[in-house]
């Protein structure tokens, strides 16, 4: 099984303009994510919609794609990418794994994890999700929650807590108890899988809740879900970055 790891990277972020090429520890971001990715997959590519983020990649030895600058989602990006990648190298993959180009301290054993999960033939999308151990978490509508069925897929992820807790008050040493779990947004696909969801249009489920992975779900796809134990630090805003800047030591 032959995997290609790409990271999406947009400069015209709304809340953070140019994120992926912004500091972390002397280095930029996107250079983080990528060194961090290679360790578990050494076929990886970023892939953006800017000339200084093309730069950057290629000025730190990285590998890089141009795509398009229209793309909805990092996923799109991930199927225009993998198609350019390939006309570029001639080689051909199995499964891409979409990794988030934000979260600088993402673990190579995450994304191996996620890779794992294709040795199962029948997956044919995975993504990764942690327990929430709080209340505060649990109730936080920027973190997107899911319920998972008995054969590992996910059953449906809302920013909403689900199960309801009916007739049972929601306390931090409750929710530290019930398996209640949130959803980490790295995306594993096999090739074929990536282009099918990449034509499908938007459902009500994806509008409603602003959550793309719900369109795969409504169209009848099975998503194999892996607990991890890591956790994971997004950076939205430059107020993120200062925070993780100043609270963890880069090894």
């Amino acid at each position: 099984m032959k995997i290609l790891a790409l990271i999406p990277a947009r400069y015209a972020s709304s809340r953070f303009p140019g994120k992926p090429l912004a500091l972390v520890h002397g280095k930029p971001m996107i250079q983080r994510v990528y060194e961090q990715t290679v360790k578990a997959f050494p076929n990886a590519c970023v892939a953006t919609d800017d000339e200084r983020i093309y730069n950057a990649v290629k000025e730190f030895g990285g590998k890089v794609v141009m795509t398009s600058t229209s793309h909805n989602s990092g996923t799109d990006r991930c199927h225009e990418a993998l198609k350019n990648y390939c006309a570029e190298t001639g080689e051909s993959f199995d499964v891409v794994i979409n990794v988030q180009g934000d979260e600088p301290y993402i673990r190579p054993q995450q994304l191996e994890q996620l890779g794992a999960c294709f040795n199962d033939p029948s997956v044919e999308l995975a993504t990764l999700v942690k327990r929430i151990t709080g209340k505060e978490e649990l109730m936080n509508p920027n973190s997107p929650k899911v319920i998972v069925d008995k054969n590992g897929d996910a059953i449906y992820f809302s920013r909403t807590p689900i199960p309801y807790s009916r007739d049972i008050e929601v306390t931090d040493e409750y929710v530290k108890t019930t398996p209640f779990f949130r959803h980490i947004g790295l995306y594993g696909y096999r090739v074929e899988t990536l282009a099918k969801i990449c034509a499908m249009p938007q459902g009500f489920l994806e509008k409603t809740e602003k959550l793309e992975q719900l369109r795969w779900i409504e169209n009848g796809l099975k998503i194999r879900v892996a607990e991890t134990e890591f956790e994971t630090h997004a950076v939205d805003t430059e107020e993120d970055l200062a925070f993780i800047n100043s609270k963890y030591d880069w090894d």
